[in-house]
């Protein structure tokens, strides 16, 4: 069941004590990296890239603007968080369209936690007959609780082990739009 959303007041509130983790400028240049790392890895492999919604929405959208070779896009809609700030089951909403029989697949999702979500996607994505499967995030969490999905094969930035939120990553909903990436206080 989905946490009731909060009120404007308590989200702006959030916005201004949070702390500063990655300025706009390091997310970009970050973006341009994973790019880069992306282009030599799959640019002769004809791959399909899903975005994980909602947040792997705002980081498919900065790297598809900077990776220059063919490529299609679909999307998947699976969470594990339904608004709120810990996540339970995982969730399917939509599945891809397009068929991943004999692809290159890339998953690209917001944020790497304990894997759990991104684990389950490349499995389906395997037993959907993918060729090869890889997995793209913006942000890294550090810690050692990840029983699923250790690293990813493409990361753009580490943070620690705090709540996040901004460049697709929310608070309860909200703030997947500020620019940089921020972490909640006394969260």
């Amino acid at each position: 069941m989905a946490s009731p959303l909060p009120n404007p007041e308590e989200v702006r509130r959030v916005q201004q004590e949070a702390d500063l983790l990655h300025s706009e400028r390091e997310v970009e240049a970050a973006l341009d990296g994973m790019a880069a790392a992306m282009t030599g890895r799959l640019a002769e492999l004809d791959p399909l890239l899903l975005g994980v919604m909602v947040g792997g929405m705002a980081p498919l959208g900065c790297l598809l603007r900077r990776l220059p070779f063919p490529l299609q896009v679909d999307y998947l809609h699976a969470t594990r968080y339904r608004g709120g700030v810990r996540g339970g089951g995982l969730e399917w909403r939509a599945r891809p369209v397009t068929p991943l029989s004999g692809r290159v697949v890339v998953v690209v999702d917001d944020i790497l936690d304990e894997g759990l979500t991104l684990t389950e996607i490349l499995d389906w994505c395997r037993g959907a007959g993918a060729a090869r499967v890889y997995s793209a995030v913006l942000v890294h969490k550090r810690h050692d609780r990840k029983p699923g999905l250790r690293r990813a094969d493409f990361t753009g930035l580490e943070v620690p082990d705090r709540y996040v939120f901004g460049y697709g990553m929310d608070y309860r909903g909200y703030l997947r739009n500020a620019p940089g990436i921020f972490a909640v206080r006394g969260l």
